[in-house]
């Protein structure tokens, strides 16, 4: 897939409520499915469809540790998107 493609399709990802959501929460800890549930007040089945909404855009990771699926940031650069998106926002404001 094309550069900007990629691009384009990681920023659909960010750009729903829900999953902006679900970043916030597992920005600094792993948390397993019912915990990021429980948080976001949804449903596991619609849940795991945001998981993996973000995981094949790069943005979240997850080990298994026993029957549970943690699920974490993928790496530093979305924490720093993520930063700077708030930053700029509140630039503007």
């Amino acid at each position: 897939m094309d550069v900007n493609l990629k691009a384009v399709s990681m920023f659909k990802a960010f750009g729903d409520e829900t999953r902006l959501k679900i970043i916030n929460i597992i920005q600094n800890d792993s948390l397993c499915v019912s915990e990021i549930c429980e948080k976001v007040g949804m449903k596991q089945s619609a849940v795991s469809h945001q998981l993996q909404i973000l995981r094949t855009n790069g943005i979240v990771k997850y080990e298994k540790k026993g029957k549970e699926v943690y699920y974490c940031l993928d790496d530093d650069h979305i924490k720093t998107i993520i930063k700077t998106m708030y930053d700029h926002i509140s630039h503007h404001e």
